[in-house]
């Protein structure tokens, strides 16, 4: 069946598409497969034993891409579903994930999916996600995502998260564990407002020689909502890893930065940085000079530190 205005407006925040995509892609709306494409190197199959799919991509696949959004438009729906990706050796393609939640009713409507990601030697994935919620009712939107990535030699995967808008209440977390030279390089943006609740949590193993990790948190809490970043790396060998956390904080929010190193090699270089504050005074005064309402200089700034 099409999608209702609802379905594309989700489908377009956390996707960029107006329509089902074309290619290769999974489309699951209100806790059903809404349909599926494979395409000549990207097989989807739904998987027969729980909810989700596994997606295979065979060796040496470039500049393709593959879509699985989720959306949730009815209210009380509550779904747990495991997507499996499986990257063949020397690809490197780009995987657009992401959930959106319409929530008009009185319900708790919540999405946690577990994503699992096996990359083969000298594969790379460029892995987008993004969430997104909206409705007026009183139903909170929950949206629980777990990633768990293995890097074989020479892999490298960029995962770039967002979340801005709309998600009363999340728990994130990622867990990697990385071959010889293989790279994880995490950006993740957040935005809490109202009352809302946001757990990260970032956990990677650097276990290869010269592997590597650079883990980066931008957010930004408002009104009274409450923010929990947690990372952990552990260089096991000889690696360089990296983990920062920027936030400011505004109104009666609420922020807690908690970076964590631990080196069980003596040729392991790891760094770990937080900073927490309020938007610098200088930097409204100077916007509002320019004919800025207050407001509107913090939302400038705010959408330059987010970008």
């Amino acid at each position: 069946m099409p999608l209702d205005a609802i379905q594309r407006e989700l489908l377009n925040k956390i996707a960029d598409l107006h329509e089902v995509p074309q290619g290769a892609y999974s489309l699951r709306i209100n806790g059903q497969l809404h349909g599926k494409n494979s395409s000549e190197n990207i097989t989807i199959e739904k998987k027969t034993d729980k909810p989700g799919i596994d997606i295979y991509i065979k060796a040496g696949t470039k500049n393709e891409s593959v879509h699985i959004p989720v959306l949730l438009s009815q209210t009380g729906i509550t779904e747990l579903v495991y997507n499996d990706f499986h990257i063949g050796e020397d690809a490197d393609v780009t995987i657009v994930a992401g959930c959106g939640i319409h929530n008009g009713g009185s319900e708790k409507s919540e999405h946690s999916g577990i994503h699992s990601f096996f990359l083969e030697k000298n594969s790379k994935v460029k892995y987008v996600e993004k969430h997104y919620g909206s409705g007026d009712g009183s139903g909170e939107n929950v949206m629980n995502p777990t990633t768990y990535v293995e890097l074989a030699e020479g892999a490298t995967m960029e995962m770039e998260t967002a979340q801005i808008k709309g998600v009363d209440s999340t728990d994130r977390t990622t867990k990697a564990v990385l071959g010889d030279n293989a790279t994880l390089i995490v950006h993740e943006k957040l935005m809490t407002h109202g009352k809302q609740y946001a757990k990260t949590t970032f956990e990677v193993e650097l276990n290869g020689e010269n592997s590597g990790t650079h883990v980066v948190s931008r957010a930004v809490a408002r009104d009274n909502s409450h923010q929990v970043f947690l990372s952990n790396i552990h260089g096991n060998n000889r690696c360089s890893g990296h983990t920062e956390c920027d936030a400011i904080i505004m109104d009666d929010a609420s922020i807690s930065a908690i970076p964590e190193i631990s080196a069980k090699h003596i040729d392991a270089s790891l760094i770990h940085e937080a900073a927490i504050g309020k938007i610098a005074g200088e930097q409204l005064i100077k916007l509002m000079t320019l004919g800025l309402t207050e407001k509107e200089a913090e939302e400038q700034i705010i959408g330059g530190f987010l970008k």
